[in-house]
């Protein structure tokens, strides 16, 4: 199995140099935003601007958000104690890949939010790497932890390979007694949007619909995983 996520570029276009660069990229982006300029075209206005790669527009289009998005994202996170004894539902691949990119060494994005991010995608098809199944089982534990009631998943039906790893999912679930459910979904996105339960995602489009979400990502990797590659501009 291989690793999820860094590509052969990432640590040219990714080096400390580009920091200031990539710095004032995500200001200027964030300010567009804050001035209700579309996202695509704030960000071929400041790719272009700063000469970005596609790698590092992908991560400015990240961790910007405008000041509207993150104050209502601020008003809506739950506290850890509110977490205890809650129902929570989780954005299945939006989690485990983040956790999968931590764990392998791959560039991750703090957000302007609060939120950490990738720059993965999975194209229509899952395969599972080499740190697959620790990052399941380190948001068990992590869930536990939190001593959270019950937990539901949600994967995306139309991505390849999702029924697999509902099934292993359900598998480390009984050998650890995770109180798990794990549900495929046409729209994963606009179910957990419309949700009544506390949500766990770091996919801005979720986050500035729902009632209340926990930042499980930051939790996970700023606690427990040392060798996470985070980059903060």
């Amino acid at each position: 199995m291989r690793n999820r996520g860094k590509q052969s570029g990432d640590d040219t276009c990714f080096a400390p140099k580009w920091h200031p660069v990539l710095t004032e990229a995500v200001n200027d982006y964030c300010y567009l935003l804050t001035r209700e300029y579309a996202e695509n075209s704030a960000l071929q206005v400041v790719g272009n601007r700063y000469r970005l790669n596609q790698r590092q527009r992908s991560a400015i289009r990240r961790i910007g958000s405008g000041e509207k998005a993150i104050r209502k994202r601020q008003q809506s996170h739950c506290s850890p104690a509110s977490v205890k004894d809650s129902v929570v539902e989780v954005d299945g691949f939006n989690m485990l890949i983040l956790l999968e990119n931590a764990l392998s060494g791959a560039y991750i994005f703090k957000a302007r939010d609060g939120t950490y991010r990738d720059i993965s995608s999975v194209h229509g098809s899952y395969k599972r790497v080499t740190k697959t199944e620790d990052a399941i089982v380190l948001i068990g534990k992590a869930l536990e932890k939190l001593h959270v009631k019950a937990v539901k998943w949600y994967l995306d039906q139309p991505v390849s390979n999702s029924g697999r790893l509902k099934t292993r999912m359900m598998e480390i679930a009984r050998q650890h007694q995770f109180n798990w459910e794990v549900e495929l979904h046409m729209n994963p996105d606009k179910k957990l949007a419309q949700s009544e339960c506390i949500v766990i995602s770091s996919d801005g489009w979720i986050l500035d619909r729902v009632n209340g979400w926990f930042n499980l990502g930051a939790c996970v990797i700023e606690k427990q995983i040392n060798e996470a590659n985070v980059l903060v501009v």
